[in-house]
Order: structure tokens, then C-alpha cells, then sequence
């Protein structure tokens, strides 16, 4: 009977899905807001709340997490990557200053204390890797000029957890400073280790993987990039980091055989993915957390499309350009949530999952919207401003 329920629900999930994508389709849409309004629907104070196929919808959106950087990664080489952050690390800095201190001035502002200031600070710094990958797909823009730029924040990001996970766990568990340096030095170590064979061995990574037969080339590159995420993950490094970095390290025809093999795996397991984010929301938490939330979801939307726009204007690209690479780092997602977890398991200040949530909902919904026309709005009111030309007439 277990089985014929867990069956019955995800199967209709995955249906569900399927509807919602052709809806969205029909209407040349992103679906990723649709998928979360169905996780609400379905999830802990919602409509239909699931039971049965919750744990394994779980495990499908962490590998939904794990192929949308897996996928984003076999577009870039080892050299584009390693340029790109030599040259965006301002970029970096610069994305810190402009999303982390509202945060962190927003905890401040409610009375959360410095603890609170430095979680909040991470759940509006870091940008949604899943989402704007996704969302880079749907919209065709992954061969954009602007796209490296993007890629390289996210990077630098994904990266920076890797010291920033460390610190704010040390933070909430209230371990002394010696302790703490261990835990960072270990993540920071494998952080670098795998960028390294990345980097130095990619080729022979890729020749141990290549195969003819598209059955084993799709066995083991599913097998080798789970296993480097879980390494990863196990030492306090973003799995998500080091399944981009698989993807980096394979290039050639195997980068192109995996990812057309991978493509629709990828989609599958990323739509679960939102839907999971939904499920583990309870619509009765957000209403009073609404307006603050809604008051830093507007002011980092803003921070982000000038932290896009600038890093696309210092490495030339267009004023269209700018606009998109802008636009397309506003969604917050997974990483946002599981800061914002760590704080309340530690019992830090309760108020921060519900206020998280309604943040992170708002932004990812809002995300996909802002990737799409933040740059035709730009244009139009350019024009608008712009003076009308005006017309003389010719002599007779």
C-alpha cells in the first residue's frame, strides 16, 4: 500500500509538472515560479500535503541542485574558468558589499543581535546558482557575451561558502577560535584541491571518462560527479561546487556527449527541486513576515542589478548586456535557505526561517521575471527620456 502511494503521489507530481511546463511554455514564461507555488500547494499547511514521496523528492532535489551545476560547468573550460576569476574577483568584492551589509543591517534594524546580522548578511549575498542556471537555459542566453560575467559571481559565490559555511557554523555553535580555524582550513583545503585536479588534470579526467557507448558515458559521469559531491559536501564544501567543478574539468566531445545525455535528467530533478523548495514552506509563516521581507527582497533586487550591470560594463559589454547580467542575478534559492536553516537549528532567533522564506520566495519568483525584462524596461524608459528628435523640414 506504501508503495501504491508513493507511486500515486509522485506520479502526480511529476504530471503536475509536466502541465505547469507547457503552460509556461505556451505563454514563453520561465516555469521555475510555477513549480514553487505548487511545492506551497503541496507542502506542510497547504492544500494536499504530501506524505509518502516526501523523503524521496528530497533526495531528487539535491541532485536537481547537483545537475544544474554540473551542466552550467560543462559550458566553461578549466582556463575560462580560472581567467575569469582572476579577472572578476572586483566583481566579487564588490557583490559582497552591496548584497551582504543590507542583510545584515535589516537584522540590526529588527533586533537580532550581530550573530543574526552575519546570517541574514548570507542569505542575501548569494544568488541562486540553480535558479539563474535554469533560468539561463530557458531564456537561450547560456552562449551570451554577458553570461561569463554571471558565471563568474556565481562562482565566486559558490566559492566564498566555502569559508563563509565554516564560519557562521563555528558562530552558531559557539566553538572557540581554534576550533574554528580548523574547520575552515579543512574546507578551504579541499576547495582547492579539487579546483587543482580541476585545473591540472582535466584532460586525463576527460579521457578516463570518454566512451563510445552513450549508456556508459552517461554511468559514469552521473557517478563521478555525485561521488565528488558528496566528498565535497562531507568536507563543508558546497556539493554544488564540486559539481561544477566535474563539469570544468570535462571538456571535448565529452563535455558535449554529457550534456546532451544529462539535459533531460537535468530538467527532471531541477523542477523537483523547486517543487521541494515549496513543500518545506508553510503558507501560515509568511503573512507576518511579509512586509520587512518583501521592504530587503526590493532593496537587494536593486543591489544585485547594479552589482550585474557593473561587472558587465568593466569587462566591455553592452549596455543591453548589463541590463540582462543584472537582471539574471536577482533569484536567491538554496543557499539562502540553508544559512537561514543552520540559524534555526541552533535556536539562534526564530523569526530568521519564516523571514528567510518569505524572502527567498519572493526573489525566486520575482527572478526569472527580472532576468526577462529588466533590459526591455531599461530600453524603454532610455527612450522615454531620450529627447524626440526633431524633424525639419526640407526646403522646397
Amino acid at each position: 500500500m506504501h508503495s501504491a502511494v508513493f507511486l500515486i503521489e509522485f506520479g502526480a507530481i511529476i504530471l503536475g509538472l509536466g502541465l505547469l511546463g507547457r503552460f509556461a511554455g505556451r505563454f514563453q514564461f520561465s516555469p521555475i515560479p510555477l513549480y514553487l507555488l505548487a511545492g506551497l500547494a503541496f507542502g506542510e499547511g497547504g492544500l494536499l500535503p504530501l506524505g509518502a514521496s516526501e523523503e524521496f523528492v528530497a533526495i531528487g532535489a539535491e541532485i536537481g541542485v547537483i545537475l544544474l551545476l554540473l551542466m552550467l560547468g560543462l559550458e566553461y573550460t578549466a582556463s575560462d574558468l580560472v581567467s575569469n576569476l582572476k579577472t572578476q574577483y572586483p566583481a566579487g568584492l564588490v557583490d559582497f558589499t552591496l548584497n551582504a551589509l543590507p542583510g545584515a543591517g535589516a537584522a540590526l534594524l529588527l533586533g537580532w543581535g550581530p550573530v543574526a546580522a552575519v546570517v541574514l548578511g548570507g542569505v542575501t549575498w548569494i544568488s541562486s546558482s540553480g535558479v539563474i542556471a535554469k533560468v539561463l537555459g530557458d531564456l537561450g542566453r547560456i552562449g551570451n557575451r554577458e553570461s561569463p560575467v554571471i558565471l563568474s559571481i556565481l562562482v565566486l559565490e559558490d566559492l566564498a561558502m566555502a569559508v563563509y559555511l565554516p564560519i557562521i557554523t563555528a558562530l552558531l555553535a559557539g566553538v572557540s577560535l581554534a576550533a574554528g580555524s580548523i574547520t575552515l582550513a579543512i574546507a578551504l583545503g579541499a576547495a582547492g584541491a579539487v579546483l587543482f585536479v580541476a585545473v591540472r588534470y582535466g584532460r586525463v579526467i576527460s579521457r578516463f571518462v570518454s566512451s563510445d557507448d552513450p549508456e556508459k558515458l552517461l554511468l559514469v559521469v552521473l557517478g563521478l560527479t555525485l561521488l565528488v559531491a558528496g566528498l565535497a559536501q562531507q568536507l563543508q564544501v558546497s556539493a554544488a561546487v564540486g559539481a561544477f567543478l566535474v563539469g570544468i574539468a570535462l571538456s571535448g566531445e565529452v563535455a558535449e556527449g554529457a550534456h546532451s545525455l544529462l539535459s533531460p535528467l537535468r530538467d527532471l530533478f531541477a523542477a523537483v527541486f523547486f517543487v521541494f523548495f515549496g513543500l518545506h514552506t508553510d503558507p501560515s509563516s509568511i503573512p507576518p513576515v511579509l512586509v520587512p521581507a518583501l521592504a530587503l527582497a526590493v532593496v537587494t533586487a536593486l543591489t544585485k542589478i547594479a552589482t550585474g550591470y557593473w561587472a558587465a560594463r568593466r569587462a566591455g559589454i553592452g549596455v543591453r548586456g548589463r541590463w540582462r547580467a543584472g537582471g539574471t542575478l536577482v533569484a536567491r534559492g538554496e543557499f539562502s535557505i540553508v544559512i537561514a536553516g543552520l540559524a534555526v537549528s541552533a535556536g539562534i532567533q526564530p523569526e530568521i526561517g519564516p523571514f528567510a522564506t518569505a524572502y527567498v520566495l519572493i526573489l525566486v519568483i520575482i527572478g526569472p521575471l527580472t532576468a526577462r525584462y529588466t533590459e526591455p524596461i531599461a530600453q524603454y524608459i532610455a527612450r522615454r527620456r531620450t529627447p524626440a528628435t526633431i524633424q525639419v523640414p526640407s526646403p522646397r
